[in-house]
């Protein structure tokens, strides 16, 4: 598990000072810090047709782009491009554990951890991205400079698949080495380029915006046919101007709307989907057999067996509060998208399936003190979201 050594700050003046503020590099932010995945082993999930990946290259002026995925890289050279892969801690374990180092932000702010290497001169050129990114510098060394917010800049596009902005001012410009760290808020322009083979670990942050919210919430309501309760208008007075749209209908149609906004009975559900469904493929592991009470014993029964999360899903435990009840006395499970009813009965074992880290058979044990938690265990192994080892 990695650990970021702050020097004389601490993440809450990070989060004070820095966070979606401006940049931050952190010089040895991690001590004696290895590769969790390395070059070969990138270019082996390139090779799959369900991992995003993409080489951008650049020679003389001249940028290129080509989605993956890859047969062989030998074209490329040995020189001036750079792969992307797109959540690789979907498909390793050791990436996945990069982050460990930013629990200190709720888990459904983090989208996945993008992984690149580079060849001497490789880059993506100077752009902006919409999101926070902390980039953790692995083998070889890369020239960051990173500047502010600037609506001077102008949008380029060199080439049809790839952003990027007109030259900036740097307010930060160093060359960053093993276990370095570097901090970059959303619109802040930023360029790095290799200076020799080298590995990037970008942890993203999922940040949705308004349109995708009211999409995705809109969405809900027309699959279940939720939102097809007529305006109310028992309480109209006499009007003057026909005309007219009276301030007072306007404020009325807006409430309206917000109602919907405002009842947990929605909202609460779709916002725990929402958030817990990956943008990216998973290696889902379903039993080729569903797990009844029986065969679970049998697997509890032997000790060196290990259940384990599957690598970059997403969970979450969305109190749901009822007026007749008291507060947080039962809540929902997110997993993936579905969800799970949980109380105080399961809150503990759900809490544990949240931390996504391998539980050994004994602790699962401890753990089944009833029926219910049986259930949850076994509904979350068959749908393949945890599996046996």
């Amino acid at each position: 598990m990695q650990k970021i050594h702050w020097g004389e700050l601490t993440p809450e003046q990070f989060l004070k000072e820095y966070w979606q503020k401006k940049p931050l590099l952190i010089k040895g932010a991690f001590k004696d810090f290895t590769d969790p995945i390395d070059a070969n082993e990138l270019a082996g999930l390139a090779m799959e047709s369900e991992i995003e990946s993409r080489i951008i290259a650049c020679n003389n002026g001249d940028w290129q782009v080509e989605q993956g995925p890859f047969d062989s890289f030998d074209k490329f050279g040995e020189q001036n491009w750079t792969l992307l892969v797109q959540a690789v801690n979907n498909w390793s374990r050791d990436t996945q554990s990069l982050l460990a180092a930013v629990n200190f932000i709720p888990q459904w702010r983090i989208d996945d951890v993008m992984v690149s290497f580079s060849t001497p001169n490789g880059g993506v050129g100077a752009h902006l991205d919409q999101y926070d990114v902390f980039i953790v510098q692995g083998e070889g060394k890369r020239r960051w400079q990173v500047g502010a917010p600037d609506s001077s800049l102008k949008q380029l596009l060199p080439h049809p698949d790839l952003k990027q902005v007109s030259s900036f001012v740097a307010v930060i410009d160093e060359i960053t080495e093993a276990g370095d760290l570097l901090y970059i808020p959303p619109n802040h322009p930023h360029n790095g380029v290799s200076l020799e083979n080298s590995m990037n670990f970008s942890i993203g942050f999922q940040a949705p915006n308004n349109q995708e919210l009211w999409s995705g919430f809109a969405d809900k309501l027309i699959d279940e046919n939720l939102g097809e309760a007529r305006f109310p208008d028992n309480e109209r007075s006499l009007t003057s101007h026909p005309e007219q749209l009276e301030q007072m209908d306007i404020e009325k149609l807006k409430a309206f709307m917000k109602a919907q906004l405002d009842d947990d009975k929605l909202f609460t559900p779709f916002i725990g989907k929402y958030l817990t469904q990956n943008h990216h493929a998973l290696e889902i592991l379903m039993p080729v057999t569903p797990i009844d009470s029986e065969q679970l014993s049998d697997i509890l029964a032997e000790a060196e067996n290990t259940l384990v999360p599957v690598s970059g899903i997403k969970s979450l435990i969305v109190p749901f509060q009822h007026q007749e009840q008291a507060p947080n006395e039962t809540s929902f499970l997110y997993i993936n998208g579905e969800s799970f009813l949980i109380d105080k009965e399961t809150i503990t074992l759900a809490t544990y399936l949240t931390k996504q880290q391998t539980l050994t058979t004994q602790t699962v044990k401890s753990l089944l003190t009833n029926l219910k938690n049986e259930q949850l265990l076994t509904n979350v192994l068959n749908m393949g979201f945890w599996y046996i080892e």
